[in-house]
């Protein structure tokens, strides 16, 4: 239950941000956040979530301390940089973490379903790269709107389409002569 209350919070942030901003100052916002960061890292045993839990209070300190809406910004940031650490981690110290997925459903994946999902790990890595630059870009010089359309939408939808683009890619590949989970 917790688990999913930190991925609704933590998906829905930019939009309650957004709205937040019109109606209170930064300072109670950033309770928001370092409530969050409490909930992710009670009980966590990923050292990666307990880093970003603590990032996400230096966040919130800063922008309590200062009164500033720019820490609260840059949460997305925290969060996709974190992803990025956590995939490609997973590159380095095999097994990737798509491979881990795909071994939930298949346990006997096959060498062509190991590099498949290696691949799979490295375009991720490269999505929370570029996401989380556009993220740091949006923060820094766009206007709270367009900060909330992307890092509460348009981020989403990208993502959605990775996913949705990656199934299309695994199905055809099952259905080639070469076996792909």
């Amino acid at each position: 239950m917790r688990s999913l209350l930190v991925g609704l919070l933590t998906a829905a942030y930019p939009l309650l941000v957004y709205f937040g901003l019109g109606r209170f100052e930064p300072r109670w916002l950033a309770l928001m956040l370092a409530g969050l960061a409490l909930l992710r890292a009670i009980g966590s045993p990923d050292r990666f979530w307990r880093w970003a839990a603590a990032g996400a209070l230096a966040l919130a300190g800063v922008s309590a301390l200062g009164n500033a809406a720019l820490p609260l910004k840059l949460y997305p940031v925290l969060v996709n940089t974190v992803l990025l650490c956590v995939f490609g981690a997973s590159l380095l110290h095999p097994p990737s973490a798509i491979e881990r997925l795909a071994r939930l459903r298949e346990p006997e994946l096959d060498a062509h379903g190991v590099a498949y999902t290696r691949r799979v790990t490295q375009v991720w890595c490269g999505f929370f790269l570029v996401n989380g630059g556009i993220a740091l870009a949006t923060g820094l010089w766009a206007s709270n709107a367009q900060w909330a359309l992307y890092n509460g939408l348009i981020s989403y939808l990208l993502m959605g389409l990775l996913l949705g683009g990656e199934w299309l890619v695994r199905q055809r590949l099952r259905h080639s002569p070469r076996k792909v989970s």
